[in-house]
């Protein structure tokens, strides 16, 4: 099945078979809590979506159904461009607001400069360390239920691209920023290797996802708009 043959789908249409679906995904749900309110709301049972978004992120979230699942691996190789905010001067073990803070230090020395400058070290081809807290399995179970118990394990690099990590002016310690990344790259692993290279740790505070490759959150379904009548 060829990307340009698949419609977008809208809700004024009557049928969702084989289509793709562009939906803004809230903050606090999972991305297959969004698959299950699909499903509810067309009665279609094959669905799939197209790169997983954390809980505590928001954003475009692209959903296929029937046949138009076979596009999976076209969209998650398409690069992705997030904007979010970032907090200098305090770690958490899961790199987010998932864990409590572990260390706090003053930034009172860190100039935008300086940010700006360790960004540009984390641009281009890159190697991460996947995350602790991640979903990826090593030894048959996933990396974050070994973070649960306390335990440390070797853990896969990847080589992910980076072309752009811009961020904006401080407010106090917290910093916007807008990333265009590959497929496969952790921002909040981007943020943790900032705040290492200045020194004073930093950490994830928001994150959305505003595009995959030319599809925009901005074309997106409000997952609100999915619910039926009198709900």
């Amino acid at each position: 099945m060829k990307l340009d043959s698949i419609p977008i789908f809208d809700l004024s249409q009557d049928n969702a078979d084989n289509q793709v679906l562009l939906i803004d995904k809230p903050v606090g749900i999972t991305s297959f809590d969004v698959i299950r309110s699909l499903r509810r709301y067309t009665g279609i049972r094959k669905f799939g979506h197209a790169g997983t978004l954390d809980p505590i992120a928001s954003g475009l979230l692209i959903c296929m159904s029937g046949s138009a699942t076979k596009l999976s691996r076209h969209f998650m190789d398409m690069p992705k461009v997030y904007s979010g905010t970032l907090v200098l001067g305090a770690e958490t073990p899961s790199f987010d607001t998932e864990t409590e803070i572990i260390r706090s230090v003053s930034t009172d020395n860190i100039l935008d400069d300086d940010v700006s400058a360790a960004t540009k070290a984390l641009t281009g081809t890159i190697i991460q360390v996947t995350p602790i807290y991640a979903a990826v399995k090593v030894g048959g179970k996933p990396l974050y239920s070994y973070a649960r118990q306390g335990k440390d394990v070797s853990r896969p690099p990847r080589v992910v691209t980076v072309d752009e990590f811009n961020t904006g002016p401080r407010e106090g310690d917290i910093v916007p920023f807008r990333i265009v990344c590959s497929t496969g790259t952790y921002v909040r692993t981007l943020v943790h290797d900032l705040g290492q290279s200045l020194g004073v740790g930093a950490h994830m505070a928001s994150l959305r996802r505003e595009a995959i490759g030319s599809y925009s959150v901005e074309d997106a379904i409000q997952l609100s708009d999915l619910q039926p009548e009198g709900e």
